[in-house]
């Protein structure tokens, strides 16, 4: 083989490459494929969501908002949305890097709802049930007064009704842009669980990836039964935030649904394609002590 050859060889060789590079590029349209965080398998966007957004290869379960949740847990058409009406406010008028007002319109935008959580009355395998499911996609998932506002109201509204509640998490914590109006929801939700509580009305917690900070510390662990999904990070502070304070490293589990089941602060860890076998099965255990 002559040098010039070997040059010729080496052109169409980098030619293939570049071809196959662009083939690779447009075959991974973000439309058609996802990336596993985990564990970097590349998956048809179509079969993910056929498997409830959960990775066929590493068991990951990928971070869904409310609206796919519903669908996802609740029967068919039963879901009834309550409290739709009840809207943000800027009673601050603050801003920082942008105005509350901006922020507010852009959460809008991207998730096509008014605040992090909808609310409403639902049923899972035929128990009929008050729910508040929280939306991280919306403000990171932030409690501020309309979030506390429609978590109590439809706790009032189970009362009411005597229907059983559940309330499923997703959240960074405490709304900063509301300042002391956003905190005091976390004295507020809380007793509006115990006014539950003292009607005896079973009270479930759904723990889901992400839950943090002041609903972690209100109506988030307060249930009579607390159900994590697999995998969910739960707590209040942040892994770094703790890490930099006790000056020690945490263990690589730490703050897991499962790592928290091992030392007894949730009572069940469930993957997401058996969470309705397993809420059915709490909910119908609770009516029969009822008779």
């Amino acid at each position: 083989m002559t040098v010039q050859d070997w040059f010729e060889k080496r052109k169409q060789a980098q030619i293939q490459r570049r071809e196959l590079e662009r083939k690779v590029e447009i075959d991974m349209d973000p439309d058609l494929w996802v990336k596993c965080v985990h564990c970097d398998a590349q998956l048809l966007k179509e079969d993910l969501e056929k498997n409830d957004m959960v990775c066929p290869v590493c068991d990951y379960h990928f971070r869904i908002n409310a609206k796919k949740r519903i669908k996802q847990l609740f029967d068919e058409n039963s879901f009834e949305e309550m409290f739709s009406e009840i809207k943000p406010t800027d009673p601050l008028d603050f801003a920082d890097t942008e105005t509350y007002k901006s922020r507010l319109e852009k959460a809008h935008k991207k998730t096509d709802l008014d605040e992090a959580v909808i609310t409403g009355i639902a049923s899972i395998e035929g128990n009929k049930v008050a729910t508040a499911v929280m939306d991280f996609d919306y403000m990171g998932g932030s409690m501020g007064s309309v979030v506390g506002e429609k978590v109590t109201k439809i706790i009032e509204k189970a009362i009411e009704e005597r229907l059983p509640v559940l309330a499923i998490t997703s959240s960074g914590g405490a709304r900063m842009q509301e300042s002391a109006l956003s905190l005091m929801q976390m004295a507020k939700t809380s007793c509006a669980v115990s006014r539950l509580d003292d009607e005896g009305l079973l009270y479930i917690n759904l723990l889901t990836e992400p839950t943090f900070g002041g609903v972690t510390a209100s109506f988030g662990m307060l249930g009579d039964v607390i159900v994590a999904e697999q995998g969910a990070r739960i707590g209040f502070a942040g892994r770094r935030v703790i890490e930099q304070t006790i000056r020690q490293k945490l263990p690589s589990d730490f703050q897991t649904a499962e790592y928290l089941l091992k030392y007894g602060q949730v009572d069940v860890v469930s993957s997401r394609k058996d969470l309705r076998k397993t809420l059915s099965k709490i909910l119908e255990m609770h009516k029969r002590g009822d008779k």
